[in-house]
């Protein structure tokens, strides 16, 4: 007659050392913790690959574009128009290389950013002069190729005051209260209208007498542009030399130095934003949304 208890049965999974069920727990919270770091890896990958390749958001942050541009505006600025370069990535890491891959030349009246040759700061300024053209400035007026571009004196520009545009030492005796509007402080800004020779035209700001007033003539060297802001008296561009105390473009800059077009605006703050959320939304300026920076009648 057998003894049942003394017969013994295998157990699979005591080959091998035992696993205690809080093991087995922690290392699959370890595993899912791996994953979401994957996951959000990628996903930090994906925005900076559009960023640097598709598109990115710009923020303006001077004077130098206005009447068209304020400070505090939010841009979409696309990369694929022009092709890639050493400046297309977000983070400007790559070493310096001459040319382009792929894309096409801006035109004249194209709003770009562009970093200065040597330095890793984005400057936002209009295309003036292409490969070819020869720039002059007499008397705060421009000419290309020996014609004068048509300017044409235009009503003043009312901008409301506000953080972001104060109406400060930059625009001195500008300041207005009441205007179209009624009440209100304004920033009264003498406007001129230029066209180029495409047909692209838009509005500059002209203060009065100012070192880039006469200019030139210069012509443009291949794969080159010149650039200028439309805020002409209060814009550090290709008129003005690299570095301190100018802070401009040194001339014209290689095109692989373009980093993208200006397509329009997403929204805009007047600077009064803090750390209540709720002030984010009463900070946003009204109209300027979705304003296109292309084209005729910018």
């Amino acid at each position: 007659m057998s003894d049942d208890s003394s017969t013994l049965t295998a157990d699979p999974a005591s080959d091998g050392p035992a696993t205690e069920p809080g093991e087995r727990r922690s290392e699959s919270a370890g595993s899912a913790i791996w994953r979401e770091i994957k996951g959000l890896l990628w996903v930090l990958l994906a925005v900076l690959a559009f960023h640097s390749f598709v598109a990115k958001p710009f923020y303006i942050p001077s004077e130098s574009m206005m009447p068209v541009l304020l400070k505090g505006d939010r841009l979409v600025v696309s990369k694929y128009p022009y092709g890639w370069s050493w400046v297309s990535p977000s983070f400007h890491v790559l070493p310096h290389w001459q040319g382009r891959l792929l894309g096409n030349m801006p035109e004249r009246g194209d709003i770009v950013i562009v970093t200065p040759p040597g330095q890793s700061d984005d400057y936002i300024k209009r295309v003036i002069g292409l490969p070819g053209d020869t720039i002059e400035v007499r008397g705060g007026r421009l000419s290309i190729n020996g014609r004068p571009v048509r300017a044409e004196r235009r009503p003043p520009a009312m901008v409301p005051v506000d953080a972001n545009v104060p109406c400060g030492f930059e625009f001195q005796g500008s300041l207005v209260r009441g205007g179209r509007g009624g009440g209100g402080e304004f920033c009264r800004l003498p406007i001129v209208r230029e066209t180029l020779p495409n047909g692209v035209a838009y509005d500059t700001i002209d203060l009065g007498r100012s070192p880039g007033d006469d200019y030139g003539p210069v012509k443009v060297p291949a794969d080159h542009l010149f650039l200028m802001g439309d805020n002409r008296d209060r814009s550090a561009d290709s008129r003005f030399g690299l570095g301190a105390p100018e802070n401009g473009l040194g001339g014209p800059v290689p095109w692989e130095n373009i980093g993208g077009r200006a397509e329009f605006i997403t929204f805009s703050l007047d600077g009064s934003t803090g750390l209540n959320p709720l002030s984010w939304v009463q900070s946003l300026r009204g109209g300027r949304a979705g304003d296109s920076l292309r084209g005729q009648g910018n």
